[in-house]
């Protein structure tokens, strides 16, 4: 006979002993740098919403959602069985669910169609919550958003898309569009021979005998969410390159030529559906005047690298919950992971970086719901500073990720910890709309082309004047550098514009401790090459107590943390 006690302890083998509890249900909202920048950039009145949403998102039934999408990746289905060509994706049910949430809580294109001040910051911070549950969905939401501020150069087609655009209703069915109760938009720019050089696009739009209404003939690249009702399009029409609303079925509810050759095999972002769509006398209609098609569809942009942004600072937020979550539970050496000098000080390091990035999240979000309402000043200010923060923040994702996932150990290079999923889902952010050299050189054409832009960066960034010397230094710095700009210097500027940005919001509302360490590390060089180097001096305790959620699944109080 065998005994199942061969231990030298006399226990069963197979007892599981220094494992965390699982971290659901847990409150995705309960995170105090987004809750302070929700009020202060005018938002204030959405918390509750904002509280019962990372409620929702942090609870077993959605994390298995997001899991569950992952898992089960969409299929295509270029014909039916009997040979007809329909070109349709499907989703596994958790997709829709998450689907069917972020479209009802304003999360697509909602905010367009609130008047309330901090409309649009409140949809940042819902995204900030519910994309603890999977990445993947936001994409179709975002250009959804995205699609309404284009459209409106064409008031004749808005009157008709934008009320369902942005509805609060999650139809997935093809139809009509007119005949449903919801839309989604998405869109496609790239081609095979040009990338983020859009004005090589090839595809040709060539006009028909109706007024407005063209015909389309070329292969798109990387055309997300190609299950969406309408897309925006980059084609070559007489008079240039210029922008095109396609829809996927026509008002006489036949289906338009919109032949899904593959889908794409990704990195990460597995759940979502990307395309090579092909059009071959595709019926589209014109948006904006001819051979302004850029012009039409930078808005469009400038949405989507806000959503870039707020999601690769609602990863870093997702990963450092799972790695405090574990260091809590987790003992090494005689002692809980999160009470180890060095852990606690990677773990403090993170949760700076962190605040930092949903801080600066959240200000642009600010700027663009003050910009759309007017706000000269604050629309220069979004306009230089989303490229800015598009460029580091999502560059900063990867390493951050990795990091977190290393908190875990072993534990953390596992499929089902979840964390792998994060990981590969990182580099994503800093591709979509552009890389880091395209964002780094938007920022310098934007210094170049639009004065306004560089006043209003300077009047942000001295408002904290006097505050912190190490902050005053870098803004003399900054100042230097930008006289002496290059485009092979782009990104060390764009870093430091970044940088010096983060700090001075850190310094004029975050706790002392916060802005203490940040300052110290990323402006005063009192740091190393990785995480985890913050100096002696710094407050970890400070800066843990105020990053990690208050209680977890197991009841253990953030007190015991410090």
């Amino acid at each position: 006979m065998v005994s199942t006690h061969d231990g030298p302890s006399g226990g069963a083998t197979h007892v599981v002993t220094n494992q965390p509890p699982a971290l659901t249900p847990y409150d995705a909202s309960d995170d105090r740098a987004l809750l302070e920048g929700l009020r202060r950039e005018g938002a204030g009145w959405a918390e509750n919403g904002i509280r019962r949403l990372g409620r929702q998102a942090g609870s077993e039934e959605a994390q298995e959602w997001g899991e569950l999408a992952n898992r089960h990746e969409p299929v295509l289905r270029t014909h039916d069985r009997y040979g007809n060509r329909v070109d349709e994706v499907d989703f596994h049910p958790s997709w829709h669910h998450l689907m069917r949430v972020a479209v009802a809580e304003g999360l697509a294109g909602a905010p367009w169609a609130d008047d309330r001040q901090g409309a649009h910051v409140a949809r940042t911070a819902g995204g900030l919550v519910w994309g603890h549950t999977e990445a993947g969905h936001g994409c179709p939401t975002s250009m959804t958003y995205a699609a309404v501020p284009a459209l409106r150069r064409q008031p004749d087609l808005a009157k008709v898309y934008e009320p369902l655009l942005t509805g609060r209703e999650y139809d997935p069915e093809l139809d009509v569009p007119a005949r449903k109760s919801g839309l989604l938009a998405g869109m496609g720019m790239t081609e095979k021979q040009g990338g983020s050089d859009v004005r090589t696009n090839t595809t040709v739009a060539t006009p028909t005998a109706e007024p407005g209404v063209y015909t389309l003939r070329g292969h798109k690249w990387f055309t997300s969410a190609p299950m969406c009702d309408v897309f925006l399009v980059l084609a070559q029409a007489p008079e240039g390159l210029s922008c095109f609303l396609v829809p996927r079925v026509l008002p006489d509810g036949s289906r338009n030529t919109f032949r899904i050759q593959r889908l794409k095999d990704k990195l990460g972002n597995r759940s979502n559906a990307s395309s090579e769509p092909e059009f071959d006398g595709t019926v589209a209609w014109l948006v904006g005047p001819e051979g302004q098609g850029v012009k039409t569809i930078i808005e469009m942009v400038n949405c989507t690298r806000l959503d870039c942004v707020m999601a690769s600072a609602t990863l870093m937020r997702k990963t450092l919950v799972e790695a405090g979550h574990h260091a809590r539970h987790r003992s090494a050496f005689g002692a809980r992971l999160v009470d180890q000098p060095l852990m606690r000080n990677v773990l403090a390091d993170l949760a700076l970086e962190s605040e930092a990035a949903t801080t600066l999240t959240l200000r642009l979000a600010g700027a663009a719901d003050r910009a759309v309402r007017g706000d000269t000043g604050e629309a220069a200010f979004r306009r230089i500073a989303t490229a800015v923060g598009k460029y580091w923040v999502t560059k900063r994702g990867p390493a951050f990720t990795a990091e977190t996932l290393e908190c875990l150990g072993g534990n953390g290079y596992v499929e089902d910890s979840g964390m792998p999923r994060h990981y590969r889902e990182a580099p994503l952010l800093s591709i979509w709309e552009g890389s880091g050299n395209v964002n780094a050189l938007d920022v310098l054409r934007a210094l170049s082309r639009e004065p306004g832009t560089t006043d209003a960066l300077f009047a942000e960034l001295t408002s904290a004047q006097g505050a912190d010397a190490r902050l005053d230094g870098a803004v003399r710095r900054l100042k230097d550098t930008l006289a002496q700009g290059s485009q092979a210097g782009a990104r060390r500027l764009v870093e430091l514009m970044a940088l010096t940005l983060q700090a001075s919001l850190l310094v004029r509302h975050a706790p002392p401790a916060v802005a203490d360490a940040f300052c110290a590390t990323r402006l005063g060089g009192d740091w190393g090459h990785a995480f985890g180097t913050l100096p002696d001096g710094a407050d970890l305790g400070a800066i843990l107590e105020r990053a990690l959620p208050t209680s977890d699944p197991a009841g253990v109080p953030a007190a015991s943390v410090v």
